[in-house]
């Protein structure tokens, strides 16, 4: 059982995978896209996208970070993955799942998968670009529009050398609307030899219960739900091995808000908003949060937040 920590772009950053693989359970985490179209960046790009690549590629509790390319022209992502393996990174991920539209008008993210031999091309490009210990994984979604070419889009990133495939269990044209088809994964599992990660709405152990006893998946990529529960890598982890272990509760878990902003560079820009936008998870699963949610929400001075969620 492989149990990774999910980009999520503006939500998941350095500071957050530190914070949440600091608390465990997790065998890798994947960075938000580094999006490539107007050419090569420059070296201080990947550095400021990725700090863990100065550590080995691994975040300060020893996590593995994989770090992920968005982009729809081969040659260029080829040279770049190269470029990033030569500055530190150990692993290499694809992304054919971003929904945005402003992505999708530029033929990145899930606009590729109407254009699967494109894919296929771009997993082959960066593969044979990179060396053969460095791995190169792949995630999509179910397909834009309708999940009846999943399993064929897969099999095609695998011949072309993908190690492994994540899939989130919704098409393009779902969003991230509830819920995901897990039902849709299984197809894709029985088609590949590769290990396929499982990912959408696994918010709770028993979530994944029915995950993996719907899809036969046994690997699995959380996002929101560890958002929501910091702890939940850690309580999956346990359950694979026999045993269970008492969540998080609100009191565990209020000490870590402030904690995560330690983990930024002084003058960071928007650390307010991404504060409420984490208790805007949390709330889901937590009384507390959803009282400090509301008691923080007319506030903009990041002091006085601090000094709410303190009290």
């Amino acid at each position: 059982m492989r149990i990774l920590l999910a980009p999520m772009e503006g939500v998941i950053d350095a500071p957050m995978r530190r914070l949440l693989t600091a608390i465990g359970g997790y065998d890798a985490c994947v960075t938000e896209f580094l999006r490539l179209s107007d050419g090569e960046l420059p070296e201080r790009t990947y550095h400021k996208h990725c700090p863990e690549l100065a550590q080995g590629s691994r975040t300060s509790g020893g996590t593995p970070v994989i770090l992920q390319l968005l982009g729809s022209e081969p040659e260029l992502l080829a040279v770049s993955a190269a470029r990033a393996v030569s500055l530190g990174a150990t692993a290499i991920d694809l992304n054919f799942g971003c929904p945005s539209r402003f992505v999708n008008r530029k033929q990145g993210g899930a606009a590729l998968l109407k254009a699967p031999q494109r894919m296929a091309q771009i997993v082959a490009v960066v593969r044979t670009a990179l060396p053969a210990k460095i791995p190169v994984s792949a995630k999509m979604r179910l397909g834009y529009d309708t999940p009846d070419r999943a399993a064929d889009i897969a099999l095609a990133l695998e011949q072309a050398g993908a190690d492994f495939i994540t899939v989130h269990a919704r098409t393009r044209d779902d969003g991230y609307r509830a819920p995901a088809r897990w039902e849709q994964l299984r197809p894709i599992r029985e088609a590949l030899k590769i290990p396929l990660i499982a990912n959408g709405d696994i918010n709770s152990v028993e979530d994944w219960l029915r995950c993996h006893e719907i899809s036969g998946c046994e690997h699995l990529m959380l996002g929101r739900g560890a958002l929501m529960q910091p702890d939940l890598a850690l309580q999956l982890r346990a359950w694979h091995q026999g045993d269970a272990i008492e969540a998080m509760q609100w009191r565990d878990i209020q000490p870590l808000l402030p904690r995560l902003l330690e983990h930024y560079t002084p003058g960071t820009r928007g650390l307010s908003a991404r504060l409420k936008q984490w208790l805007g998870m949390l709330r889901h699963r937590h009384t507390g949060a959803d009282e400090a949610f509301l008691d923080i929400r007319p506030l903009r001075d990041l002091d006085s937040i601090l000094a709410a969620l303190t009290a």
